[in-house]
């Protein structure tokens, strides 16, 4: 899941400073699950706007909105419906979905409304943590399906580094050392033998360093 927060109220104010007229445009994928950018965000923010912009003595006209998918051409074109009505849509989707408004719609001032954390899973109400780089090649089957590339401070890929103590982290001492949690797994799973294989230097080519990655599915392509 890709996990988002609202940016700070001022900074949104300052986007739509010009703004008469904006469409807040939530997205019920994943914003929604984390809370950041679902119909119930829109309606907060879009109270928030109001509330700051009479402050400000500079009335706005506000739509509220969301798609099913902000990532998704069909799903874009039902913003159709809402044309002629706003001058700037305030996207509260990730920033996936402010590219793809952007893309498909170059006359439309988009802005972003909430700030791309990471992919992460929910391991407590209301606590999401980061468990995937998405670095386009995965190793996850040699670490016993814990990711060192997101997991580890330094992405380590051949075991712990020397500063990390009593299974903790060195940089960051509230964290536990990923390595320790692999071996340990590997261990119970009759596998720690695989921790004296070494790993090759990383080709980071496919985490995205030359440029926009795609996937091109031929089966599924028209």
């Amino acid at each position: 899941m890709i996990v988002a927060e609202r940016k700070p109220i001022n900074e949104i104010l300052g986007m739509i400073k010009d703004a008469k007229r904006v469409l807040v445009l939530g997205c019920r994928g994943c914003v929604t699950v984390c809370s950041a950018g679902g119909e119930r965000e829109v309606e907060i923010l879009a109270s928030l706007i109001k509330v700051g912009r009479k402050k400000e003595g500079k009335p706005i006209e506000i739509i509220e909105g969301s798609l099913v998918r902000q990532c998704d051409k069909e799903y874009i074109d039902s913003m159709d419906k809402w044309d002629g009505q706003y001058d700037a849509v305030l996207s509260m989707a990730c920033g996936v979905g402010v590219n793809f408004i952007a893309n498909l719609r170059p006359m439309v001032n988009v802005y972003p409304a909430v700030n791309t954390s990471f992919f992460g899973g929910s391991m407590d109400q209301g606590v999401w943590v980061e468990q995937c780089a998405g670095c386009g090649d995965c190793v996850l089957h040699l670490t016993g399906g814990l990711c060192p590339v997101a997991r580890c401070a330094k992405s380590l890929m051949n075991g712990p580094c020397g500063g990390s103590q009593d299974g903790r982290c060195e940089i960051h001492r509230d964290v536990p050392c990923i390595w320790q949690y692999v071996h340990d797994k590997l261990e119970s799973l009759g596998r720690k033998e695989q921790m004296l294989a070494l790993a090759p230097i990383r080709d980071w080519r496919s985490a995205g360093h030359g440029g926009p990655r795609k996937v091109v599915r031929d089966d599924l392509t028209v």
